[in-house]
């Protein structure tokens, strides 16, 4: 056991370091996390034999909405609220456009059997949110584009999950259209009926409890997103568009210690995708990849340039008939470039592997190798695609990152508020915040020094400030300070609520 733990602790320091590298390169990590899987394997110098899909399967399923559960608890709401309906749209019809897309394709161009071709089709129909989350955060785009691509990988992982399985499952070819779709309905509704109650009542219990220690708060918030996971799939809903609403939820209530609660589900996330990704590289087999290097190649570049445009194209003229919004033509291309793939498509491969069917180890050999080569190419492009179609948004500021700790026997709470790059607060004087009764900036840390401010105090980008405030005022001096970060002392004047 010891030897064991020795060397999971030291592959888990290895894909750590590793991160600083694919951060530079801007590609995602988990390649190199694949890669560390496949040295330990029995392919490589590990030598370690594992071959069980079905148990790959469930802890791959695991991981991933220890993945999105991070991933609802991190998007900040109002950056995405507006993209998405046409996150939605991408999610489902964009998801069936592709599937049919793909599977056409590759039926023609390597004669696969149609309910290989639909499977394969589903399972790259969906967009990592792991990957999608790691590259795009990391780009100045416009909020609008930005939210779609978000909200898309969080919300269409539920339905490919869905249709992979039914047609894993099949007996004897495909399961008909209609009773696919009725199935793939009635399982998203339950999902998103049990995450609307899961999130909301975790809410109203965790603001009322007070918990006798901060490091409760995370674990109980992770607890309730399985509460959600696991109470939907066993009332036959979509596990996985639960977690992702009721940490949506979550992720952006006024709780105690919320930032707390997102840096612990970050770490919860990282070491998912560091176990998920270095599994998957040891179950594959690196003497069977070149044998399926040609007709993978083949199958991705159906997916970028055929698959992927045809269901953001099919989306934008839904969106546009819907009139939930416009997409340009420049934002379609980016959007088309930007539909990563990772663990999902790797995971999602395990499924017709774990049932027996046959073909399905060349599936999975398929899609690891797709999304290998394909992470590589389109990665580290991203940026440079941005700035050339013109959908960069290099001067896009960041919004306040304001934590609060309760108090609950002064019924007050105490803010803490760190001033971003570009905020307009910088240059206020803290007078001009305009803040409600009861309320006061108690200590500024301005380059590692602290100090008493007075009312005369200039503000400055990467201050750090204490707020006293009492409970009832809090949500109102979290919205002017917003308000006035984005908008600047005359915030009131432009409508800016800082809702």
């Amino acid at each position: 056991m010891n030897v064991w733990l020795l060397l999971s602790a030291a592959v888990v320091i290895a894909a750590i370091a590793s991160v600083r590298i694919a951060h530079r390169t801007g590609l995602p990590s988990l390649l190199i996390y694949l890669g560390l899987g496949l040295f330990l394997g029995q392919s490589g110098l590990g030598g370690v034999h594992f071959e069980n899909a079905q148990l790959a399967q469930q802890l791959g399923l695991v991981a991933l909405a220890v993945i999105l559960a991070e991933g609802g608890l991190t998007t900040n709401w109002s950056h995405v609220r507006d993209a998405v309906p046409a996150a939605l749209v991408l999610a489902t019809a964009g998801i069936a456009a592709s599937i049919g897309a793909m599977a056409v394709a590759v039926h023609a161009l390597l004669g696969l059997d149609w309910r290989l071709a639909l499977l394969l089709g589903a399972i790259l129909a969906s967009t990592d949110a792991a990957a999608v989350f790691s590259v795009l955060r990391r780009l100045p785009l416009p909020p609008r584009l930005a939210g779609i691509l978000e909200a898309e990988s969080g919300f269409n992982d539920a339905p490919t999950v869905i249709v992979v399985m039914m047609l894993s499952e099949a007996a004897a070819g495909a399961p008909s259209m209609g009773g696919t779709l009725l199935e793939t309905i009635s399982e998203l509704a339950i999902g998103s009926a049990i995450g609307l109650a899961v999130g909301p009542a975790g809410v109203y219990a965790l603001r009322r409890v007070a918990l006798p220690a901060s490091g409760l708060y995370p674990i109980a918030v992770l607890a309730l997103a399985f509460v959600a996971y696991s109470g939907a799939a066993l009332l036959h809903g979509s596990g996985f568009l639960a977690v992702y609403v009721a940490t949506l939820v979550l992720g952006n209530a006024r709780l105690p210690h919320r930032a707390a609660t997102r840096g612990f589900a970050e770490g919860a996330a990282w070491l998912a995708q560091i176990g998920l990704f270095v599994m998957l590289g040891m179950l594959a087999t690196l003497a069977e990849l070149p044998q399926v290097l040609v007709p993978a190649l083949v199958a991705g570049l159906v997916l970028v340039l055929f698959a992927r445009p045809v269901s953001v194209v099919v989306s934008a003229v839904l969106v546009r008939l819907l009139r939930i919004g416009v997409l340009s033509w420049r934002e379609q291309v980016f959007l088309s470039w930007a539909g990563l793939r990772g663990a999902v498509p790797i995971v999602l491969a395990t499924i017709p592997w774990a049932a027996g069917m046959p073909g399905a180890k060349g599936l999975f050999n398929d899609v690891f190798v797709i999304v290998v080569v394909f992470t590589i190419v389109q990665g580290p492009t991203l940026q440079y695609l941005a700035r050339l179609l013109g959908v960069s948004a290099e001067g896009e500021a960041r919004d306040l990152d304001v934590e609060s700790a309760p108090l609950e026997e002064l019924n007050a709470d105490l803010l803490q508020v760190r001033i971003p790059p570009g905020s307009l607060m910088h240059g206020v004087e803290i007078f001009e915040l305009r803040l409600p009764a009861n309320t006061m900036v108690t200590l500024v840390v301005r380059k590692g020094r602290s100090f008493v401010p007075t009312d005369s105090t200039q503000l400055m980008a990467e201050d750090q400030l204490l707020v006293v405030t009492t409970a009832a005022q809090r949500e109102t001096v979290e919205r002017r300070l917003r308000a006035v970060s984005r908008r600047g002392k005359l915030a009131g004047w432009y409508g800016e609520r800082g809702a």
